[in-house]
């Protein structure tokens, strides 16, 4: 769907139902910046593609997205929840996360295609050549669309299937405060003038080694953006690195450095390197916050903290990671007098307070 008057005819009948599954495909493995390439809805009674390229102005549909009234159902939102931010500013209220509600439901295998073969007897051609299609490119093939609209297809029966299960096991209301935590994921833009701090291999880089590093990738950055290709389309990060640790060895000593990658960057590989040698050396920026290591005594209350945690889990038969963040714990086995402030961490649930604080209490007071 291309034009925005089918768009207006498609949002009418999406806004008569109570819910919509939902999906969006990138181009980021071959465009850079990436963009949103498509966007799938499904309905109770069809499956419509949205053409994000062709449209432009996808504001219309926050009718859809913004509606509290209807339930966006979604297999691992998170992504699509920012990309449409990113892409649209359209924020999605009242979310089911399929790949959610199936972790809280017990199941191990909680991808799209297990759960759509698993609980719906459907099997999903899931290979790495479609998950890995460009979806910039135009017209798209009949395949790649069948891929695109059984992504969103099933979602649907899928949703009544882990809603009733969830019902069964008095997690619904569990399932329903994760899932209000999407809508308010934003897409957050890298500060690239810092990337080159998250390179492996940038923290074994003396101040002169970062000063080239950050030439480097000042340098990759611009080509990438002229050319819009990905960075790794470019250069490597592992080239990258090596010549801010080598900054005077032959280029073709880097690896992944190829005679091509050569023949193409190399002058202005060479420039990089001679600015970054050149400029002031750099220290990495300190850390927000200072660790200590904890002591013996510490350790040994995260262990058994952890080992409450696992109990739960086991009883339960979930994953204990569900139950109480790695981070709660960390802190209280350091300060285990802090709980009712730990009770109140934002990354806290209700539902984890109410069905674990008394335990976590009685425990830290033994």
């Amino acid at each position: 769907m291309s034009s925005a008057a089918r768009l207006e005819t498609a949002l009418e009948e999406m806004a008569a139902g109570l819910a919509v599954a939902l999906d969006t495909e990138s181009n980021s493995f071959y465009r850079y910046p990436e963009q949103l390439c498509l966007v799938q809805i499904a309905t109770a009674r069809r499956v419509y593609l949205l053409d994000a390229l062709a449209l432009g102005d996808l504001a219309p549909l926050g009718r859809i997205t913004g509606d509290p009234a209807i339930q966006k159902v979604i297999h691992g939102a998170d992504y699509d929840v920012r990309s449409l931010d990113r892409h649209a500013s359209l924020r999605v209220r009242n979310v089911f996360d399929t790949s959610i509600a199936a972790r809280f439901a017990g199941l191990e295998q909680v991808g799209l295609a297990a759960l759509a073969e698993g609980l719906l007897g459907v099997k999903l051609d899931k290979s790495k050549r479609l998950q890995r299609a460009d979806w910039g490119l135009r017209p798209l093939s009949r395949e790649l669309l069948e891929y695109a609209a059984a992504d969103v297809r099933h979602l649907l029966a899928l949703r009544d299937i882990l809603a009733e299960r969830l019902g069964a096991l008095g997690r619904a209301e569990w399932v329903a405060e994760e899932c209000a935590r999407l809508e308010e994921v934003r897409h957050a833009p890298p500060d690239t003038e810092l990337a080159f701090l998250a390179v492996k291999g940038s923290r074994d880089l003396d101040g002169r080694g970062l000063a080239v590093l950050h030439a480097l990738c000042a340098w990759r950055e611009a080509e990438a953006r002229r050319l819009q290709r990905p960075h790794f389309h470019i250069v490597s990060d592992a080239a990258l690195a090596f010549l801010a640790a080598h900054p005077h060895a032959e280029l073709s000593a880097a690896p992944g450095l190829g005679e091509s990658a050569q023949r193409r960057y190399g002058r202005a590989i060479r420039e990089a390197l001679k600015a970054g040698l050149a400029a002031p050396p750099l220290r990495r920026p300190p850390s927000s916050s200072l660790w200590v290591r904890p002591t013996a005594e510490q350790n040994e209350r995260l262990r058994r903290l952890k080992e409450w945690r696992a109990a739960q889990g086991r009883a339960l038969e979930l994953d204990p990671a569900l139950l109480w963040p790695m981070a709660s714990l960390e802190r209280l086995a350091r300060a285990p007098a802090t709980l009712r402030a730990e009770l109140a961490a934002p990354e806290v649930r209700r539902w984890q307070r109410e069905r674990f604080g008394e335990q976590l209490r009685e425990w830290l007071e033994k």
